[in-house]
């Protein structure tokens, strides 16, 4: 049987070192479900270091990276408040960031049910995520990358704006200036706000209320690039304004 907190602890320390690991499904193979508790370790680990969850997000809300990676169903990790970005990225504090346009949902109430996810939700922004797998090579498995937080490390969003639809949203993100990345939410499981419902039952299974405050991330909407230090990123999407990030 797996070592949870043997695991969280070499998880841990690559992120607060900056330092690659090998896969630990290579020297000690465990399954989803044990994943799930190695992730839930390492996010106890930064809160009882004094962060506080900041909500969740989406991972694998494409189609194609779910044939790819040989599942059925989205993966998510947890947010904190640590992990939001105002307006820079230290990227010497990363192994080998990339970054990814996103929809953001900002949640006005708690959320009792995802039936209910959409009632609760107060605003909508286009943002950011922050990638940085602790694993050399950025390689992983399922299991891998699930217990590493779904390579989660920071995001930040633009003005909300009240609740909309955002099945098709035109999104562009530049990079020193230049296009980078362009796509549509509609890449997003079809409809941002079904991985949002998808959010809240993944939520609730874990016992994990989304409470007023809180974000959740929707998703990618296009491939994630590499974010080098040095460079300002601008994020756009049609009819929600832009969002900016600069690394040092």
């Amino acid at each position: 049987m797996a070592d949870i907190a043997k695991l969280a602890d070499a998880l841990d320390a690559a992120v607060r070192d900056a330092r690659a690991i090998p896969k630990l499904t290579e020297r000690d193979p465990f399954d989803v479900a044990t994943a799930y508790l190695v992730q839930r370790e390492v996010i106890d680990r930064r809160k009882a270091r004094g962060e506080r969850l900041a909500g969740v997000k989406m991972g694998f809300t494409s189609r194609a990276k779910m044939v790819q990676m040989g599942v059925d169903d989205v993966i998510w990790g947890l947010l904190t408040d640590a992990m939001v970005v105002e307006s820079t990225v230290d990227a010497s504090a990363l192994i080998h960031p990339r970054i990814e346009p996103e929809i953001a949902f900002l949640i006005g109430r708690e959320v009792r049910s995802p039936a209910d996810a959409g009632a609760a939700v107060a605003g909508v922004a286009v943002g950011f995520e922050v990638l940085d797998s602790r694993y050399e090579d950025f390689k992983f498995t399922l299991p891998d990358v699930i217990a590493d937080n779904a390579s989660a490390a920071g995001f930040g969003f633009g003005s909300w704006h009240p609740p909309r639809d955002l099945a098709n949203v035109g999104l562009i993100m530049e990079i020193d200036g230049r296009v980078a990345q362009t796509g549509s939410s509609a890449a997003i499981l079809g409809d941002p706000w079904r991985s949002l419902r998808a959010a809240a039952r993944l939520a609730q299974e874990a016992g994990i209320a989304l409470e007023p405050g809180h974000v959740v991330l929707a998703g990618a909407a296009t491939a994630a690039v590499p974010l080098p230090a040095g460079a300002h990123v601008r994020v756009t999407g049609a009819g929600l304004g832009s969002v900016e990030v600069t690394t040092r």
